[in-house]
């Protein structure tokens, strides 16, 4: 398998693509947003040109009220896997999403944990009497890394965080950290991460926002809240979802709102490049230098990655 990584907005669809074309690939997104039907723009999904020069996997799965737990990413991501393998063609996941990719290129520990429907109905149940945040400080008191990125409001998450605790005796934190996956990378697996100098990412940041504002942002996310999507589901508190609802639904200014998702977007970048560079495997090329996908190729022919 080879794997292309990296922080949002650094080119990693475009360099994907080349890729898939260049060795006869097929693509799997790790994008733990672009697994929703109907979240486009914001998900930064690939549009009708970039599907038709290359084949696309693991994107619009489900519905954005449906529970998507990393456990079925895990089980629909290895089928997808092992098709492309059939058809004598090389998978190559391609995202952001730091869990999903680790997912795929190595054996992990992940809290399969079926929905407990009762637990779950006695939490929602407090909240609706007490409040989400209510429920939000009890998972701080039990695991204070997630409680620090999940939205006080995220009712779903944090039920969801809640039950693994409840069913495991672990946090949830202890398996979204790089130091508590557990697990080995599998073999035959190449990991390349592309990066760019810090203002050139922002930079990319802010022209991407726009373009999405630009693309009828708005307008998906208000068709969504109409279909019935709220706030409180987990898929409408991704990013940018959460900040046009503010607006919308809360009546906050697009322009604070469009700012609010910039600096979130840059925030949510540097995550992720720290994520990444913890990953001993991930072999680094500079974007968007005009040969960075020759690069590429070449080091996936010569297996030149660090490990």
């Amino acid at each position: 398998m080879i794997a292309l990584v990296g922080p949002t907005a650094v080119g990693k669809t475009a360099v994907g693509i080349a890729l898939a074309r260049t060795l006869g690939a097929e693509i799997l997104s790790a994008d733990a947003v672009a697994v929703y039907r109907g979240l486009n723009i914001g998900a930064a999904k690939p549009d009708h040109h970039e599907r038709a020069q290359a084949v696309f996997h693991l994107l619009d799965l489900v519905a954005p009220d449906e529970d998507f737990t990393l456990a079925e990413f895990e089980r629909l991501g290895s089928e997808a896997v092992a098709a492309v393998r059939e058809r004598g063609r090389i998978p190559l996941l391609v995202g952001g999403t730091g869990l999903y990719v680790r997912a795929l290129t190595a054996t992990l520990t992940v809290p399969n944990v079926p929905p407990q429907t009762a637990f779950r109905e006695r939490l929602w149940a407090e909240a609706e009497g007490r409040g989400t945040p209510f429920l939000h400080a009890r998972l701080a008191g039990v695991d204070p890394v997630s409680a620090e990125k999940i939205h006080f409001g995220d009712r779903k998450r944090i039920i969801r965080a809640l039950e693994v605790y409840e069913i495991t005796g672990q946090p949830m934190s202890a398996f979204h950290t790089p130091e508590g996956v557990q697990g080995v990378p599998r073999p035959n697996t190449l990991i390349f991460g592309l990066e760019a100098e810090r203002p050139a990412l922002y930079q990319r940041i802010e022209e991407r926002v726009d373009a999405m504002m630009a693309a009828g942002f708005v307008e998906e996310v208000r068709a969504l809240w109409a279909a019935g999507y709220g706030p409180s589901l987990k898929s409408m508190q991704s990013l940018g979802y959460r900040h046009l609802l503010q607006h919308l639904v809360e009546g906050q200014p697009l322009i604070e709102s469009v700012a609010e998702l910039k600096r979130d977007t840059r925030r949510y970048a540097k995550r992720q490049i720290s994520w990444f560079k913890a990953d001993p495997m991930v072999h680094w090329l500079r974007a968007p230098e005009k040969n960075v996908t020759a690069e590429a190729v070449a080091a996936v022919i010569s297996g030149q990655v660090n490990r």
